[in-house]
């Protein structure tokens, strides 16, 4: 059955500072946190809309070693990257906060979607995030 999965429903990683993620996916992306109960540790943040009213999310849980290091090599960890799509009238003013932020914008060429256009910087746990735009 081919066509039985019908979207990303989430995407779940580690941290080691919740605050500092949240402040980076939350405050800087813009991703939305969603409403949950106190006593749930992990943090629910929705990336987009989805099928069937599952929404896309970002699921931010804080590492059971607070101070346990993740592989620094980006070849030896297990997620490459993840990519976020956002609007062309929102592409600019995104890279430009977060060249503000300090953050290191590398450009990129998709391999794959022709004439979009691309960036990559790292999140506060050091995981590659690229940010799609449509063509300008």
């Amino acid at each position: 059955m081919t066509d039985a999965v019908t979207g990303l429903a989430e995407v779940v990683i580690w941290t080691h500072d919740l605050e500092r993620s949240l402040g980076f996916y939350r405050d800087l992306l813009g991703l939305a946190e969603m409403e949950q109960s106190p006593q749930v540790k992990p943090r629910f943040l929705r990336a987009g809309g989805g099928p069937g009213g599952v929404p896309q999310m970002v699921v931010l849980v804080p590492h059971p070693d607070p101070h346990g290091a993740f592989p620094s090599q980006k070849p030896n960890r297990t997620l490459h990257h993840m990519a976020f799509s956002v609007a062309p009238d929102r592409y600019d003013g995104l890279e430009s906060a977060c060249r503000k932020a300090g953050l290191e914008v590398r450009g990129g060429v998709h391999p794959v979607l022709e004439g979009v256009r691309t960036f990559y910087i790292d999140d506060p746990d050091g995981n590659e995030i690229e940010i799609i735009g449509p063509p300008a």
